[in-house]
């Protein structure tokens, strides 16, 4: 199979890499990057748990082509935090309301929700759960994540 030069910044930082045409920027990400925040839970775009942001917009990167990303700025869960590991509001919300139990789906879920509460500063319990409803979580019953979220919001920071 061909492959195919991309350019991207990801987390900040340029890349540059030859890829093949059908690799998905999920596995572009976690194998050629060592970013293994991103998780891969179905595969088919409908967990979230592989979601990034690609210029700002939450993506599924399981539907993503690399070769799609080619000149984006990409930011995975390890780009959410500062450049000195201290974590985000959003983040902290999240461990502070027990937003998570696995972990499996948060870094899909604190990418969403990020990119939400940009678009949503103050926004409802019900605008949370319909914002949030592409992301889905086995454990935790959904309560603490809209608490985090909410909580998050209500610091004007994400």
């Amino acid at each position: 199979m061909p492959e195919v030069e991309i350019g991207m910044r990801v987390n900040g930082r340029s890349r540059r890499a030859s890829v093949p045409a059908r690799l998905t920027l999920a596995d572009y990400l976690r194998e050629d990057c060592g970013l293994t925040g991103t998780h891969l839970g179905c595969e088919h775009g409908v967990c979230g748990a592989c979601s990034v942001l690609m210029d700002g917009e939450a993506v599924r990167a399981c539907l993503v082509f690399a070769v799609q990303a080619d000149g984006a700025d990409i930011t995975t869960i390890e780009g959410i935090a500062s450049p000195d590991g201290t974590l985000s509001p959003l983040q902290d919300a999240f461990r502070e309301h027990h937003g998570l139990q696995c972990g499996f789906c948060t870094p899909g879920f604190i990418v969403s929700a990020t990119a939400f509460l940009r678009e949503h500063p103050d926004p409802t319990d019900d605008q949370i759960r319909e914002g949030l409803s592409g992301n889905l979580c086995r454990c935790t019953g959904y309560q603490g994540i809209i608490n985090a979220v909410r909580a998050a919001a209500a610091t004007k920071e994400t």
